[in-house]
C-alpha cells in the first residue's frame, strides 16, 4: 500500500516536471518565433524607407532581416501578407494619435493648435510607419492598399460617433456626420504625410514644418467655421 502511495507520487511529481519542461520548450519555441517575425517586420520597414513594397524582394527581406528564405515562409504567405501585417502595426499606432486628438479639450482654437502638435509629435514617433502608409495607401499591391482603406473606414466610424456626440452636431444627418468624420481623418492622414516629407527636406525642416503647421491649423479652422454653419441653409 505504501510503495504504491509513493510511487503514485513520484509519477505525479515526474509528470508534473514534464508538464513544466513543455510548457518551458513551448514559450521559448513562441518567444523565438515572435522575435522572428518581428526581425522580418522591422527589416521590411527598413527597406520600404526608399521603394514600394510591389518591388521589394523576399530574398531581400530575408537577406536583411538575417533570415533564410525558407523561414520567411513560416510567418507569412507571401510579401502581401506581410505587407498588411505592417498595416495593422503602423494603424495601431495612427489610432492612437486619433484618439489623442479627439480628447482635445479647451476652445476651438487650442484644439486646433493641440491637435496639430499631436500629428507633428506621432511622425516624429513613427516615422517608419508614417511613411510606409503614406505610400501604400495608393500603391500597387491591392490586399495591402485595402486593408488600408478599411482601417480608415473603421477610424472615420469612430470620429463619426464621436462628433455625433457633440452639441454641434445636433440636426446632422449621420450621412453629413460620416462626411465631417471622413475630412478630419483624411486631413490627419495628409498632414501626417505633409510632415513626413518636410523632414527629409534637411536644412530647412524646421521652418517647413512651421509651414505645413499653419496651414493645417487654417485647414482646421475652415473645415470648423464650415461645421457650424453647415445647418444655416
Amino acid at each position: 500500500m505504501f510503495a504504491d502511495f509513493f510511487t503514485l507520487r513520484w509519477r505525479n511529481s515526474a509528470n508534473s516536471c514534464l508538464l513544466n519542461d513543455v510548457s518551458h520548450i513551448s514559450g521559448v519555441r513562441q518567444a523565438q518565433k515572435q522575435q522572428s517575425r518581428r526581425a522580418l517586420m522591422d527589416a521590411g520597414l527598413r527597406l520600404l524607407e526608399h521603394q514600394n513594397l510591389s518591388s521589394l524582394g523576399m530574398r531581400e527581406v530575408t537577406r536583411e532581416a538575417g533570415m533564410s528564405p525558407a523561414g520567411f515562409y513560416r510567418h507569412f504567405r507571401d510579401l502581401a501578407e506581410l505587407g498588411v501585417a505592417l498595416v495593422e502595426e503602423s494603424l495601431a499606432s495612427l489610432h492612437a494619435m486619433i484618439r489623442s486628438a479627439l480628447a482635445e479639450q479647451g476652445d476651438a482654437e487650442a484644439r486646433i493648435d493641440r491637435t496639430v502638435e499631436v500629428i507633428a509629435g506621432h511622425v516624429r514617433d513613427h516615422r517608419a510607419h508614417v511613411r510606409f502608409l503614406a505610400r501604400e495607401r495608393h500603391g500597387g499591391v491591392q490586399p495591402v492598399r485595402e486593408a488600408i482603406a478599411a482601417e480608415l473606414r473603421r477610424f472615420a466610424e469612430e470620429v463619426a460617433g464621436a462628433l455625433g456626440a457633440q452639441p454641434v452636431s445636433e440636426g446632422w444627418s449621420p450621412e453629413d456626420v460620416r462626411m465631417l468624420a471622413e475630412l478630419y481623418v483624411d486631413h490627419m492622414v495628409s498632414t501626417a504625410a505633409a510632415f513626413l516629407d518636410a523632414g527629409s527636406e534637411g536644412s530647412d525642416e524646421s521652418e517647413s514644418e512651421r509651414r505645413i503647421a499653419r496651414t493645417a491649423r487654417t485647414q482646421l479652422r475652415l473645415i470648423g467655421v464650415g461645421r457650424v454653419h453647415w445647418l444655416d441653409s
